[in-house]
C-alpha cells in the first residue's frame, strides 16, 4: 500500500549591505532541521540581488541536504543497518609515514 507524506519546507532570504543570508527549514513531523547559506557580492560586481538570492538559497539547501543524510545515516546504524564507515584521508600534504 503506498503512503504519501508531506514535509514543508520554508526559505527565508535576507539582504543586507551585499551579503545574502538564507535560512531553510524542513519540518518532517517528528523533527526539524535548518540549513544556512550566505552569499557576498564582490565590490568589483555589480549588485544582482536575484543571484545573490540562488546562491544563499542554494549553500542553504545543501547544507539541510547534508544533514538530512546524517540523520539518515544515524538512524540506519539504529537499526543495524548502517553503510561501512569510510576511512578520513589526507586530501593533500604531508602523511606521517612520508615525514
Amino acid at each position: 500500500m503506498a503512503n504519501t507524506v508531506e514535509w514543508p519546507v520554508r526559505l527565508y532570504l535576507v539582504e543586507e549591505d551585499g551579503t545574502t543570508k538564507a535560512r531553510v527549514e524542513l519540518r518532517t513531523g517528528t523533527t526539524t532541521l535548518t540549513g544556512h547559506g550566505t552569499a557576498r557580492c564582490s565590490p568589483e560586481d555589480r549588485d544582482v540581488p536575484e543571484i545573490g538570492d540562488e546562491i544563499a538559497a542554494g549553500r542553504a539547501v545543501r547544507d539541510l541536504a547534508g544533514q538530512l543524510l546524517r540523520v539518515a545515516d544515524s538512524d540506519l546504524e539504529g537499526v543495524g543497518a548502517a553503510p561501512p564507515r569510510r576511512e578520513h584521508r589526507v586530501a593533500y600534504g604531508w602523511t606521517d609515514a612520508m615525514a
